[in-house]
């Protein structure tokens, strides 16, 4: 019975096993959080395309809507797609998801006037911002997240009309 427990504690075979029953969980853990945090970086992308590609429409008004609206318009199907007679799909976002907003500067410096005085150089932005929520996958979380279990995400594009 000793020459049989002194073999049992020269042999090694296992040892490998009980040190990846240690390590595997931590593997799974990273694995969970690489994932999510891919995930929510591809939607926050997403919303980045959406913003970019909506401000492009800035000069593309049809007359039937007004330019904030045809920018919000655009942001939705951007980041929602279309279905195949062409249609914006109507989720996740929605118009109200897209903040347009108007600003004035005269001299580089920004007023509430509608117009600068005479003399001064005058320049006017459009900015959009697309804004939608990720809910992760795991209930595994990191830092940034919200009372209601989702990471607010958004974007932001702007550019001079004149």
């Amino acid at each position: 019975m000793i020459r049989m427990l002194q073999r049992l504690r020269r042999d090694n075979s296992g040892a490998v096993l009980i040190e990846f029953a240690f390590v595997a969980p931590i593997l799974a853990l990273m694995s969970v959080g690489a994932i999510d945090m891919s995930n929510a970086f591809g939607k926050k992308l997403q919303l980045e395309q959406a913003a970019q590609r909506s401000i492009e429409k800035v000069m593309q008004t049809t007359g039937e809507l007004t330019v904030e609206q045809t920018i919000a318009t655009e942001a939705v199907c951007q980041y929602n797609g279309t279905n195949e007679n062409g249609t914006c799909k109507t989720a996740p976002i929605t118009t109200a998801n897209v903040t347009v907003t108007h600003r004035l500067e005269c001299n580089g410096t920004v007023t509430a006037d509608a117009d600068c005085p005479d003399g001064e150089t005058e320049s006017r932005w459009i900015q959009v911002v697309v804004r939608d929520n990720y809910q992760p996958m795991f209930a595994l979380h990191f830092a940034g997240l919200n009372d209601d279990g989702t990471y607010h995400l958004q974007a932001t594009a702007g550019m001079r009309t004149e």
